[in-house]
């Protein structure tokens, strides 16, 4: 059987949407593949506003999440395999499911894939200590 995490992902992320509240979730920025902006990360870990209002090109598929979202006002492509998810939440109350994660032993320095974009409206993402 394939894993069930991204079914629960898709699942937490409409819930926390239609309850009207702000999907986070929380990443482990040391695992192997993952691709934020490395001075957002505190500790080895991020979290992600993944709203709709805060993503473009959202896509979630059975080993990944990836998405472009603005940092300090230039767009990144983010990049998170599904294993590197520790917890979808939401940000107003804290309801959502962390996933059994471990921190990785010493955290790497993730990379950050750049890609500027300018233009009114565009995607904020906001960074969440």
């Amino acid at each position: 059987m394939t894993s069930f995490q991204p079914h629960l992902i898709r699942a937490l992320l409409e819930w926390i949407g239609d309850n009207g509240c702000t999907p986070h979730m929380a990443v482990f920025a040391g695992i192997d593949g993952v691709a934020v902006p490395s001075r957002h990360v505190r500790d080895g870990r991020i979290v992600l506003n993944v709203s709709a209002k805060a993503t473009r090109n959202f896509h979630l598929d059975d080993a990944t999440v990836e998405f472009d979202a603005r940092f300090d006002g230039r767009l990144f492509h983010v990049v998170v395999p599904l294993e590197a998810v520790a917890g979808v939440y939401a940000k107003e109350n804290g309801e959502g499911m962390s996933f059994g994660v471990e921190a990785p032993a010493s955290p790497s320095s993730s990379g950050a894939v750049e890609r500027e974009e300018r233009g009114p409206g565009a995607p904020a993402l906001k960074l969440v200590e």
